[in-house]
């Protein structure tokens, strides 16, 4: 893999080896069969993410738990608030991935549904209930946006952090940012560097689109809804073939290395990889940059 010449000074070099170390990327659970091959590209105990799936039972995720655990990762579910069904069921699931499997840590977000399917309205409902403590979880991430939330606004949101840090910590649960992908490397940064002025102590985790084809992108991207710099993109008139030389995961990788590389303590930690259902090819571009 070569960088452009501005991306091959050691530190910056280094820096983008550490981002990706600390790293994460997703896996779909039409991916599993291959948790082992992603294992062996990767440094044992990686961090995998095992996506909410609608419809998808509590004890398929399981399933997808012993799996990526048994391959050597490090298993880490989404838990989508709106999408339980049942407390006393997920209170069973978080036992049994704490004390099965080994999972210390989970995503906690609200998840893609209109109306809740369950008693959670929302995340913080789960942290208020104590539920994650008294159950073994340890560190939770909450989702950022850098470029906002479609049905949320953005002062919502930041209140919604501010909470979630003080359940936290009166739990002594650890909190961390993961952020949605985007296809402006200036706008993660400046996302950043927000952050880093209201929470300097909040690790982030920047959210990369891993190496995929055009179309696939443009359709996760309207379905996550990155679609500001999606827009701005068009509206410069760029064409499918065009939009993947501007949104080359190696541009997001130099950038947010640059940005921890001019902070003296970064809160830029690590990415993570959207694998968009492609885990295996994602791991071999992580590995080549390790």
């Amino acid at each position: 893999m070569s960088f452009p010449a501005s991306a091959t000074e050691p530190r910056l070099q280094g820096r983008i080896a550490d981002l990706v170390a600390a790293g994460s990327l997703e896996i779909s659970p039409r991916d599993l069969h291959r948790a082992k091959e992603v294992a062996a590209l990767l440094p044992a105990d990686t961090c995998v993410y095992i996506p909410s799936l609608p419809g998808l039972p509590l004890a398929r995720t399981l399933e997808a738990i012993a799996a990526v655990r048994e391959a050597g990762l490090d298993p880490v579910p989404h838990v989508s608030a709106r999408r339980i069904l049942n407390r006393d069921e997920f209170r069973d699931f978080l036992k049994r991935a704490a004390t099965d499997h080994g999972v210390h840590r989970v995503l906690l977000i609200g998840g893609d549904e209109p109306r809740p399917k369950g008693p959670f309205v929302d995340s913080l409902q789960i942290l208020e209930e104590r539920l994650l403590a008294d159950c073994g979880v340890r560190e939770i991430g909450v989702a950022g946006y850098p470029e906002g939330h479609p049905r949320i606004p953005a002062n919502a949101i930041d209140k919604a952090l501010e909470r979630k840090l003080e359940l936290a910590a009166a739990q002594s649960i650890g909190v961390y940012v993961l952020t949605q992908f985007s296809f402006a490397p200036v706008r993660v940064v400046e996302y950043c560097a927000s952050l880093a002025r209201r929470w300097p102590n909040v690790p982030v985790y920047v959210g990369i689109a891993g190496p995929t084809d055009a179309v696939a992108l443009v359709r996760y991207a309207q379905r996550c809804g990155v679609s500001r710099s999606l827009r701005a993109l068009r509206s410069l008139g760029t064409g499918i073939a065009q939009l993947v030389t501007n949104t080359d995961p190696r541009d997001h990788l130099i950038a947010v290395a640059r940005y921890s590389l001019a902070r003296e303590a970064s809160n830029a930690v690590g990415v993570h990889l959207y694998s968009f259902g492609g885990a295996l090819r994602t791991a071999a571009w992580m590995r080549e940059l390790l």
